[in-house]
Formats: structure tokens, sequence, C-alpha cells
């Protein structure tokens, strides 16, 4: 008993470790924007093409998360991608060109993509019983892992005079993860998913719902990752305060991950109340972005980081509760992160060509605003009580039946 007990709080260290990594990679740029755009001759589409292209590679292979797991399995996966982040990762300390920016976010963006197919599905596999809490746990460490990320780059960058290292020493943490996850993930051999799971999943409306509600809300996290900073910048700040602020919203997005799937997994299966409590944050906080920027900006960030990290935890969690079956609600979560992030690449851009138009993030910031108002207009139709309805025609041998 007491190896058990020691074995599942060597895996939820393990949860945390892989979690901090999948998101430095992004945060820790827009603090620096300026000075990677003098160094390397990036523009301002192609600051935008450094959140893009891996969101664009998340959603990808997100959708090839299952057969991989099938082929090679979680662990080998897991460990890989992490060794993938670590490589992409250290290639940023030798940069120079503008291109070789986006290549290292290519690189770090595969090995995201793995992770985030895969490692859900682990977690309800793992600790089925408990799974609400522990992606709240997962969410936490992730978007915590941005927090470090826009506050640790800017701080290195002023101590060591390198902007380099202030990219590249971020390599430590993957390498780290990787070391915990071998010895701490379960070994299992490859999965038995069925080929056809996949393909069913997406004849179902259900699926596409996933992938439109988390495309709409993932849009406001890589829309603020990019352009929070250099928009603040242009009022004033500087690299370090305008990383203060990005690292204020991650904090509280960790919290709000952390804690809100924990109070929605007490307070019974409908998770909408929580959902609309979480967009209402992100609304008001985009408004204060868009009409009165400089009034009070720390509460603005506070607001959207609650409300993008509850509603992304939140989300992850409603997608595992459609199915008991590890398996099912693996792929399921995998096709609607597939699809999220490939809607969720475009913002930053659509809010650079606004920028670009009007001169100002105004317009972007209500652009933004208009998809929570859509986003809230799905939610309405994530009752718990019609989740097997949604997806009975998935095969009883790929793990139908709701929670």
């Amino acid at each position: 008993m007491q190896g058990h007990y020691s074995s599942r709080w060597f895996f939820l260290i393990a949860v945390a470790a892989i979690g901090l990594n999948l998101r430095p990679f992004i945060t820790s740029v827009g603090p620096l924007a300026e000075t990677i755009r003098a160094a390397t001759g990036l523009g301002s589409h192609g600051l935008a093409m450094l959140t893009f292209v891996p969101m664009l590679l998340m959603g990808c292979f997100a959708f090839l998360g299952p057969a991989l797991q099938r082929l090679a399995g979680a662990r080998p996966s897991v460990v890989f991608a992490l060794a993938v982040i670590t490589f992409g990762t250290l290639l940023r300390y030798f940069v120079s060109s503008a291109w070789a920016m986006v290549g290292s976010a290519a690189v770090i963006g595969f090995g995201v993509a793995i992770v985030q197919a895969i490692f859900p599905g682990m977690i309800k596999r793992e600790l089925p019983h408990r799974a609400g809490p522990i992606m709240g746990l997962y969410s936490a460490t992730l978007l915590g892992g941005g927090a470090l990320g826009a506050q640790a780059s800017p701080l290195l960058m002023e101590m060591t005079g390198s902007w380099h290292l202030g990219l590249g020493s971020l390599a430590i943490l993957g390498l780290a993860a990787a070391i915990i996850a071998w010895f701490a993930l379960p070994i299992e051999g490859p999965g038995i998913s069925e080929e056809n799971i996949v393909r069913n999943l997406l004849a179902r409306p259900r699926s596409w719902l996933l992938m439109a509600f988390f495309g709409l809300v993932n849009g406001g996290y890589t829309s603020v990752v990019v352009w929070l900073a250099p928009s603040y910048q242009h009022l004033g700040w500087s690299a370090s305060a305008s990383g203060s602020l990005l690292a204020v919203m991650a904090i509280c997005q960790a919290a709000a991950a952390l804690i809100l799937p924990a109070l929605a997994w007490r307070t019974g299966l409908d998770r909408r109340p929580w959902l609309w409590l979480t967009l209402a944050c992100q609304f008001a906080g985009f408004a204060g972005f868009a009409t009165v920027p400089g009034s009070a900006p720390f509460l603005f960030v506070a607001l959207v980081g609650i409300g993008l990290g509850g509603c992304f935890a939140l989300s992850m969690v409603v997608a595992l509760d459609h199915f008991s079956d590890p398996a099912s609600a693996s792929a399921l979560s995998a096709l609607m992160q597939g699809g999220g992030f490939l809607l969720a690449a475009c913002p930053p851009l659509i809010v650079s060509g606004l920028h670009d138009l009007t001169g100002g993030f105004a317009a972007g910031w209500k652009w933004q605003m208009g998809s929570i108002l859509v986003a809230f207009i799905l939610t309405m139709r994530l009752a718990p009580h019609g989740y097997a309805a949604a997806l009975r025609t998935v095969p009883k041998t790929a793990g139908t039946g709701g929670p």
C-alpha cells in the first residue's frame, strides 16, 4: 500500500513537471519582442508567426495522438516529446535570424503537440476517479510555466545582457521533466484503442462543437501572450514591467486552473455555470484592455488570467467527462485540442492585421470580446445529460457511454 501511494505521488510530480514545460516558449517571447525584432529583423507578422506555427503544429499533431499512442505507447511518446522541447528551446540560444526563431518555435511546438495529445488520457487512465482535480493540477502547472517564462526571460536578459540566454536557459526545465517522466510514468505496452475511434468521433457534431469552443477561448490566450506586452510597451512600459503583466496573468491562470476544476468536481457534473463565470471574467478583462488600458492593467490581466486559466482546465475536464473509457476520453480530448489549436493559431494574426489597419490594439481586443460571446452561446450545449446522446454512434468497443 505504501508503494502504491508513493508511485501516485511520483506520478503527480511528473504531472507538474511536464505541465511546466508547455507554455514558457510562447510567453517568454512577448516581453523581449522589441529586442528580438531589432536583433533578427522579425516584423510584427513574424512575431505572430512565433505563436501561429507552434499552434498550427499542436492542432495538426493532436489528431495523430491516439495513433502515436497505439504504436509507440504513452510513456515513450511523452519522454521523446520532452526531449524535443528541450532541444528546440536550447536552439534559441544560437539563433540569429527571423526564420531561425520561427524554426525553433516549430520544433518546440511539435514536442508540445505530442504531450498535449497523449497526456490527458494517461491522467484519466491512471487516476480515473480524480481526473478532474488532477487535470486542474496539470493545467495549473502548464499555465504557471507561462508565468515563469514571461518573468524569467526579461530578468535574465537584463542580468546578462543576452536575450539568447533569456530564452535558451529555459531548456533546463525540459531536461528535468524528461528525467522525471522517464522514472515516474508507468511502463505500458502500445495502446489498444480502436483504429476507427477518431473517424467515428469526427462524425459527431459534439466533437466539432468542442473544437470550436476550445479554439475561441484559446484564441484569447494566443493573442494576449503575443501582443499584450508589446501593447503596453507602446504605452511606455519597459520589457520587464510588461513581462510582469504576463506573469501576473499566468499566475492567475494557474490558480484558477487549479481551484475551479476542484470546485466544479464537488458541485455535480454540470460545468456550465463555472464556464460562464470564466467567460464573464475574460470579457471584463478584454473590455478593460480595449477601452481604458492604463487605468487598472493588473486588474484586467488578473480577470483575463482567471477566465482563461479556469476555462482551459474546465474544457479539458468536459472532454474527459464525456467518456468513462480512458482511450475514448483521450481521443476526444486530442480532437478538441487539435481543432481548437488550429483555430487558436489565427487570432494573433488577426490582431496584428487590425493593429496595422487602426494603429492600435483596441480593435483586436474588441474582436476577442466578440469571440467570447460566441463561446458563451456554445457553452449552452454542454449539458451533461446530453453527453451519451451526443456521442452515441461511437462503437461500444471504443468505450462509449457517459460518465
